[in-house]
């Protein structure tokens, strides 16, 4: 006997972009360079739009418009000011969505860390489910490791590595030698030209701190 449907809440890590002003077509032609560095991140992914900074009216069908055609999927707004707004938002096809100021927590059901020892080539994905992923060797240009807990990296990142892949802001990147496409932690990423030049080919250590992605470089 088949059970019925059931709907349950949940918890997912979604981009989310901030708008300064109303200007659309700036925001659309930023998120299309986005896509374009990182493909493979990107592609696809939903994303909510942050209006708490802008003044005027917002043109949301040319902004849900030019966001499918950057490849990124339109979920919802958020900060939304006013009753008028949200219906603007609402009758383009946005939802709209409230930021949740509940602490972070850490990935529950952890199991035990999972250790990669090979070098993970272009083109390969190494995802540690509900647990801490260790590379013992080289992540190359185009390969991506993700963790739903902390990522440990003994050798040369060059690739994606994505941490706190469930949301946990307690998540922790670590490699020996920093050479990335991209970072991320919690749904916070930095590209490979948003990555200071003076933490390049150095041990760094990756965290969050105050919402915002956090390096100290390690001397031992």
């Amino acid at each position: 006997m088949s059970q019925a449907p059931d709907l349950k809440g949940s918890s997912f890590t979604l981009s989310v972009l901030h708008l300064s002003d109303n200007e659309v077509e700036k925001s659309i032609q930023f998120l299309k360079k986005k896509v374009e560095q990182a493909p493979t991140f990107f592609t696809s992914a939903p994303v909510v739009i942050n209006i708490s900074s802008v003044d005027g009216d917002i043109d949301f069908a040319t902004l849900k418009t030019g966001i499918r055609e950057a490849g990124l999927i339109p979920v919802g707004i958020t900060g939304s000011k006013d009753k008028r707004t949200q219906s603007l938002a609402s009758d383009a096809g946005f939802a709209i969505m409230s930021s949740s100021k509940s602490p972070s927590k850490s990935p529950t059901n952890m199991v035990p860390t999972k250790v990669v020892r090979t070098p993970i080539r272009s083109g390969q994905q190494v995802y540690a489910q509900n647990s801490d992923l260790v590379v013992l060797n080289h992540v190359s240009p185009g390969a991506e490791v993700i963790a739903d807990g902390s990522i440990h990296i003994h050798g040369t990142l060059r690739g994606r590595a994505i941490a706190g892949a469930n949301g946990s802001k307690e998540a922790k990147i670590i490699c020996h030698d920093l050479q990335a496409e991209l970072i991320s932690i919690a749904g916070n990423y930095w590209l490979s030209d948003q990555i200071d030049s003076e933490l390049w080919q150095q041990k760094v250590m990756f965290s969050m701190c105050e919402d915002k992605l956090h390096f100290d470089i390690l001397t031992i």
